[in-house]
């Protein structure tokens, strides 16, 4: 399924935009270099915006607040676009868990505004300093770095796969300055290897180093994932490198009922199952 789709409500185009839940990889590319990750796509979680034109800017928007005016009026600004009109934002990604809420969010109002495509990255990236790839048509099919707006490498869309997901603990910013992770390049090479031999339990297997070197780096320190995901038989688990959620990946159809309990005593909140990867 593509990250966005488009139809009108009111006479006023409405740009849907999908987030995400964590990534499969996250960390820098070496040790000196830039901050690169696989997002792990998510179509449960969206947001929309709409656009009127006006002579003074306005954004109106579902609590908790997304988008600050100064935000809005960088975004603009970013995509060479007039900084007024009212707007209208809404949305189901949750702040804080790692799933692309802000991302999500300046995407669906620079398209409402009428940005063009090449310039979204850029303009995302001028409102908040880092962004998910959410702006792409298979945003889990390349290597970005957050931090620049910019593709890496494009790669094969990981297989279809199953994820009870949930979140540990509150939310958790995203600091755009904050580039302390761990090396990941070894990973990537194997990544690419495991995408060639469409190797799902090996991407699920290499999604879990990532987490774990993340989790040794940054913390929690008791974060119960690695045991979550031995208890109900998950090839392996994904996390938020810089958020609450927590994805469990399984082979399809493989996702066992009644998981959810073994997460809730964990201590984790909020339990999901969506699907990602393969021809959406």
């Amino acid at each position: 399924m593509p990250t966005q789709v488009q139809h009108r409500s009111a006479g006023w185009l409405v740009p849907r935009v999908y987030g995400h839940f964590g990534e499969w990889l996250q960390g820098r590319l070496g040790p000196e270099g830039p901050v690169v990750l696989v997002t792990l796509a998510c179509t449960a979680f969206q947001a929309e915006a709409s656009f009127e034109p006006a002579h003074t800017l306005h954004l109106r928007q579902s609590q908790p607040e997304i988008v600050t005016p100064d935000q809005l009026r960088l975004l603009l600004r970013g995509a060479a676009l007039p900084e007024s009109g009212l707007f209208w934002l809404s949305g189901t990604v949750p702040p804080g868990a790692g799933a692309g809420a802000s991302t999500a969010a300046l995407v669906a109002l620079a398209r409402a505004a009428g940005c063009p495509p090449e310039r979204l990255a850029a303009a995302c990236l001028s409102a908040e300093g880092a962004c998910d790839p959410l702006m792409l048509g298979h945003p889990d099919g390349v290597l970005w770095a957050s931090r620049a707006a910019q593709v890496m490498a494009q790669l094969q869309v990981p297989p279809r796969c199953e994820v009870i997901g949930a979140c540990l603990g509150g939310p958790v910013r995203t600091d755009a300055t904050d580039h302390d992770f761990p090396d990941i390049s070894d990973l990537v090479l194997r990544w690419r290897a495991a995408l060639r031999a469409g190797d799902l339990p090996e991407l699920a297997a290499l999604a879990a180093v990532s987490a774990q070197r993340t989790t040794r780096h940054r913390g929690p320190v008791q974060d119960p994932s690695a045991r979550i995901a031995h208890e109900i038989g998950a090839l392996g688990y994904a996390r938020a490198h810089t958020g609450s959620a927590r994805a469990f990946l399984f082979a399809p159809g493989t996702a066992p009922q009644g998981a959810e309990a073994a997460l809730l005593r964990a201590g984790l909140h909020s339990p999901l199952r969506f699907c990602t990867g393969g021809a959406r």
